[in-house]
């Protein structure tokens, strides 16, 4: 077995594990998570996840099992990392990769966080709109985090190839988050719907299986007489899924503008989504208050795509991954602080 296998075996053990204490701990019974509870396990997921980086920054080397200086070379031109080794001296130029390596991976999980907050304005809607109960919202998260690890898995390593035998594709991925970002801020203000009937996972479910519109408890499955039906519980899973498959289309590709190392690309998205599922509970009355969060995603994303259309001269000039970290968090900041400053006034109508 591969050193790679064995570190990325490692990391889904302790996920899994850390996942199942998450699960034993917070989702007993069908009882809405309080704000503690939600605030205690994004503390838990983001102290995790730092500490990762900290794995990284200081055996980081082991993912590849880097020996020499000449196999280093190799990784870093593989990975395409904007370092360059010292020669005759391979303990400071593991410390440079490893440093190198945790700002990659520190950088792909806030881009992936920052992201996911958009992800919960849409997870809100659906909710409400699908009529589940605050109860259940946590059961579905449970199974909906699972299925994004599993897409996630197979987007990131599935792109990690296209790029290894198609460089132009980074132009393609560039361009798309581009046009995305503009289109979230041309569509800033636009109040999203959605219409339960007529969603198109719905009415694919509705016209190949049993569906009831009567919730069944926390069930996903209504059995009568014999026959299993959907519940709506289960269509608001389907569809959630199918947001977050549209939703990775944006994020993974935005990841690979920071690091082309897919193992790293695959730590810094599963930390991150881990992670939204205690944020959601924890923003969700909030999140409204934050009415320049989409500007400042759009911005991000557009950042993201220009960093990737124009890499070879980012790099030609000195452009690194510690700058793409602080004009990530300085979009974020700023679009924070804009929204705590100037909230936004419902008007009254007379």
């Amino acid at each position: 077995m591969s050193h790679e296998l064995m570190f990325f075996g490692g990391f889904l053990i302790f996920i899994a594990l850390m996942l199942a204490i998450d699960l034993g701990l917070f989702s007993k019974g069908d009882k809405p998570v309080s704000l503690k509870t939600a605030a205690i396990m994004s503390a838990v997921w983001v102290l995790f996840s730092l500490g990762f980086y900290w794995l990284l920054r200081q055996y980081g080397f082991e993912l590849h099992n880097i020996q020499d200086l000449n196999h280093l070379q190799e990784v870093i031109t593989k990975h395409h990392h904007d370092i360059k080794i010292i020669p005759g001296d391979l303990a400071a130029s593991l410390a440079v990769y490893n440093n190198n390596l945790g700002l990659e991976y520190l950088t792909g999980y806030v881009v992936e966080y920052a992201l996911s907050v958009d992800n919960i304005f849409v997870m809100v809607l659906l909710f409400t709109s699908f009529g589940i109960p605050e109860k259940y919202y946590h059961k579905v998260l449970v199974w909906g985090i699972l299925g994004a690890i599993v897409m996630r898995f197979l987007f990131i390593f599935l792109g990690a190839t296209l790029i290894a035998q198609f460089g132009w594709i980074l132009y393609v991925f560039g361009a798309f988050l581009v046009f995305t970002g503009v289109k979230m801020f041309i569509n800033r203000n636009q109040e999203e719907e959605v219409d339960p009937q007529n969603h198109p996972v719905v009415k694919f479910a509705s016209k190949y299986f049993k569906v009831t519109p009567k919730l069944d408890g926390g069930h996903f499955f209504h059995i009568e007489n014999g026959v299993k039906y959907m519940t709506p519980l289960f269509l608001v899973l389907l569809v959630i899924e199918f947001t977050d498959l549209i939703f990775a289309v944006d994020s993974i590709p935005a990841i690979f503008s920071v690091t082309k190392d897919p193992y790293v690309v695959f730590f810094s998205n599963i930390f991150a989504i881990l992670g939204l599922r205690s944020m959601f509970f924890l923003l969700v009355n909030i999140i409204h208050k934050f009415q320049y969060l989409k500007v400042g995603l759009a911005f991000l994303l557009v950042f993201i795509g220009l960093k990737m259309l124009l890499h070879h001269w980012l790099a030609e000039v000195g452009f690194t991954t510690t700058h793409s970290l602080i004009v990530i968090i300085g979009i974020l900041a700023l679009s924070i602080i804009a929204s705590l400053l100037f909230p936004k006034h419902k008007e009254i109508s007379q």
